[in-house]
């Protein structure tokens, strides 16, 4: 009954995602564990963590596309959600370093004793357990999504107005993050990771077992999107985006729900962060940089905002080529970026898989007025919304 209610909620789409999805979290570790190097199916051990970083701003992708396909909510300040779960995450790592860091110090980490620190930071005390951390990951970088939206939509700020203030709160926290005397790591940031739960971070296994973990989480946020989208709350939320004072008028708790996708949101960019940064192996302030939010914008709209798949695949696809372009044309990376996005808003508005969907649409048989393949569950809201242009 229980499996039964779950699958009323997700679209059929979503369900072949999410089963795509786990079967990647095993063939790919599989892929580098098991078999041999001679074998043509064999990935190299320094794919796996390259990979991971894939997955983890496509989660980051489809966090901003929840709030801005759905809800109508343009953030241009979700890296500061990223960069905080990376954060609490490497805190919990630096700790684990205990006396095998450079100055040998079991307590400080090795920034803090050469900046002639004491005695740990209040705000360090608890990290030297991974469930502290995990919970530290959640609730800060929700508790501020949840008060700055609680100000944001109390006061009705929206449009360009709202994200000009979400791209101000990434960049004040990147010019804290920045000051040597902020307690965590200055310019140079959290480094040199050694263990995380006990086992060696740079182990071959342990870096396919981070891969696995960032899938799952993926996976994860792809059910808890859809199920959210395709209720009730969701189609109050794409009413919002289309038409926020007609919403308004007939009853509903606009800035509740605003709030709400928010939260969520941010909570999902924060544990995409957690799952960054070991590995990577470092976090620094330049993650809160704005640009890297607008970054996620462009992965979100070259992928196809408000369809929740579209968000994974432009996020994998356009990481995937900077790492390409990069080691070729390392200076040129950000005219092609900048051309790839005025290219997708002239000639794909909506997106590679929004422009798919509408390919495959004008080649299906027309439907009856009854038939609704789309639809599912009992609010029958899809999976693939085509957001207001």
């Amino acid at each position: 009954m229980i499996t039964a209610m779950i699958f009323r909620a997700l679209d059929t789409r979503a369900v072949w995602v999410i089963s795509i999805l786990m079967l990647v979290a095993l063939a790919i570790p599989f892929c580098n564990l098991v078999l041999p190097d001679g074998n043509p199916m064999h990935l190299p051990n320094y794919l796996m963590p390259l990979l991971g970083k894939y997955v983890t701003y496509a989660t980051l992708a489809l966090a901003l596309d929840l709030v801005w396909g759905y809800c109508g909510i343009l953030s241009l300040g979700h890296a500061a959600f990223f960069a905080l779960g990376g954060y609490a995450m490497g805190m919990y790592l630096m700790r684990q370093i205990g006396s095998r860091g450079v100055y040998g110090n079991p307590v400080l980490p090795d920034f803090m004793v050469f900046l002639n620190y004491k005695d740990l930071p209040w705000f360090w005390i608890g990290f030297d357990n991974f469930w502290f951390a995990c919970l530290i990951v959640v609730l800060v970088p929700g508790l501020l999504a949840g008060v700055f939206g609680f100000l944001a939509f109390r006061s009705r700020v929206t449009g360009v107005y709202l994200s000009i203030i979400t791209q101000a709160m990434t960049y004040a926290l990147l010019l804290a993050f920045f000051r040597n005397d902020f307690g965590f790591g200055g310019n140079n940031g959290l480094t040199d990771f050694k263990d995380i739960l006990g086992f060696n971070i740079q182990a071959q296994s342990t870096r396919a077992a981070l891969f696995a973990a960032s899938v799952i989480v993926l996976a994860v946020a792809v059910f808890v999107c859809s199920s959210i989208v395709n209720s009730k709350l969701g189609k109050v939320m794409v009413a919002i985006r289309d038409a926020e004072s007609r919403t308004r008028f007939l009853g509903y708790r606009v800035d509740n729900i605003k709030l709400f996708a928010f939260v969520v949101s941010a909570v999902i960019a924060a544990v995409a962060g957690a799952l960054y940064v070991p590995q990577v192996g470092i976090i620094n302030p330049g993650e809160f940089s704005p640009a890297n939010s607008i970054e996620v914008v462009i992965w979100t709209a070259v992928g196809g905002r408000g369809t929740l798949i579209g968000p994974i695949v432009g996020g994998i696809l356009v990481n995937a080529g900077k790492t390409l372009f990069t080691g070729a044309w390392p200076d040129y990376w950000l005219f092609a970026l900048g051309g790839l996005f005025i290219l997708v808003t002239l000639f794909l508005p909506k997106g590679i898989v929004g422009t798919i969907r509408d390919a495959f649409r004008r080649k299906s048989p027309q439907r009856s007025d009854t038939a609704q393949p789309e639809q599912s569950g009992d609010s029958g809201a899809p999976l693939v919304t085509e957001p207001a242009e």
